[in-house]
């Protein structure tokens, strides 16, 4: 659901866009015209107004993708009348080219990660490497640490990334797996043994970055995945999955 733009009354078409009526010609179309129409009506129609990143031409004409800075993509007309909401596909190679573009634009440079702000844990090798994002009251995450565990030849950096309104509990739990002398180690009982490391005073400004860190990447659900690659699939992913995941990126 495109939350913040609840408002509005969504328009679509289903599979093929080829079942809504003509479009019209867009020659001479100016992008920057249609971006900033489309933002000011938005910003009539919505108490909690996204703002509209990037415009370009659709797959299909007339039809123009916008990306907003919370990663929807959605699409307009050459007017800004109408506002579609929905996923485009190309039926003759049956592609979904929303899927496509969505991995696109949330996709997040590895590198970009301040890996010194993880919990990191080498195993075998270490050459594939994979980030999580972790609540550690979320009972997906404990799924998702059991797929890991058979896992071999990887490089595993955790952020810690309670969600407060969810898990009332897990920012205290946080702040205690981070002040602890060995920050591994206590990760590692926590999920196999339940055990809550004693409080201790230390510096959390760590912790601070990464709430914001996933903020900036509008990260709202834990597990969230980053592969090598910068793909970013949030779930717990079984393990064969993960496998082709690692593999392939």
């Amino acid at each position: 659901m495109f939350h913040t733009l609840k408002k509005l009354t969504w328009v679509g078409c289903l599979l093929s866009l080829a079942a809504c009526a003509a479009p019209p010609s867009s020659a001479g179309t100016d992008l920057e015209t249609i971006r900033k129409l489309a933002q000011e009506r938005l910003s009539k129609t919505s108490d909690d107004s996204t703002a509209i990143k990037t415009i370009r031409q659709s797959a299909y004409p007339g039809l123009y993708e916008l990306v907003t800075e919370n990663h929807k993509v959605v699409y307009t007309d050459s007017t800004a009348s109408f506002l579609f909401v929905g996923h485009l596909y190309d039926l003759k190679t049956a592609r979904d080219l929303t899927a496509e573009r969505i991995d696109e634009v949330t996709a997040i440079k590895f590198d970009s990660l301040p890996l010194e702000l993880a919990i990191k844990q080498v195993k075998g090798n270490g050459k594939r490497r994979i980030a999580v994002f972790s609540d550690t009251d979320c009972p997906f995450c404990r799924k998702l640490e059991t797929e890991l565990a058979g896992i071999t030849d990887v490089t595993v950096y955790t952020f810690l990334y309670p969600i407060q309104q969810l898990h009332p509990s897990a920012p205290e739990h946080s702040r205690r797996i981070w002040c602890a002398a060995d920050r591994q180690k206590a990760w590692s009982e926590y999920w196999s043994h339940n055990a809550i490391p004693d409080a201790r005073e230390c510096d959390v400004t760590g912790l601070d970055k990464i709430l914001k860190l996933g903020a900036s990447h509008d990260i709202q659900a834990t597990p969230t995945l980053v592969f090598g690659d910068g793909h970013v699939i949030p779930g717990a992913l079984p393990m064969a999955q993960l496998e082709r995941g690692l593999n392939a990126r």
